[in-house]
């Protein structure tokens, strides 16, 4: 049986897909070289909701849902670090509002919460997104967030 490795930090860090979010990770994985942090790469999913106010999903379709964020999650830790990155990245995906799932992973002892300056929403041009003003505000932890260099 392996013996299980032991982490001085761990830095939570939000990936939903827009290149921001991989600039954020490969930032993490950086700084968790020099820290000796474990990196938990963290992506939200939202069951899909119908127009009279009622949660569509059933437990089986939740489930699906939950598969398809960790392909996705995975994909993208493997599209921004490689297949073999330098340092131990944990991956999580948790149902919910993304700002509340990356908040509750900050909660469990994190040293860090790293965040792209804005995610896939359609303000474009914003300093910071919704989810990053609202982490900046109510983390545990400090909280970096990476500007995209072409911003």
């Amino acid at each position: 049986m392996a013996e299980e490795q032991v982490y001085d930090e761990k830095i939570v860090v939000g990936v939903d897909g827009s290149e921001q979010s991989r600039q954020a990770l490969r930032w993490a994985v950086r700084q968790a070289g020099f820290t000796h942090a474990l990196v938990e790469a963290v992506m939200a999913w939202e069951p899909p909701f119908s127009g009279w106010g009622g949660a569509v999903a059933v437990a089986e379709e939740e489930a699906r849902l939950a598969d398809l964020a960790h392909v996705a999650l995975a994909e993208n830790v493997e599209k921004a670090v490689g297949a073999q990155p330098s340092v131990e990245i944990k991956l999580r995906v948790g149902k919910g509002n993304p700002a509340s799932v990356l908040l509750g992973a900050a909660r469990e002892q994190a040293s860090l919460l790293v965040l792209g300056h804005r995610g896939l929403g359609g303000f474009t041009g914003a300093m910071l997104g919704s989810v990053g003003q609202y982490c900046v505000q109510h983390a545990p932890c400090p909280v970096v967030v990476i500007r995209d260099s072409a911003s």
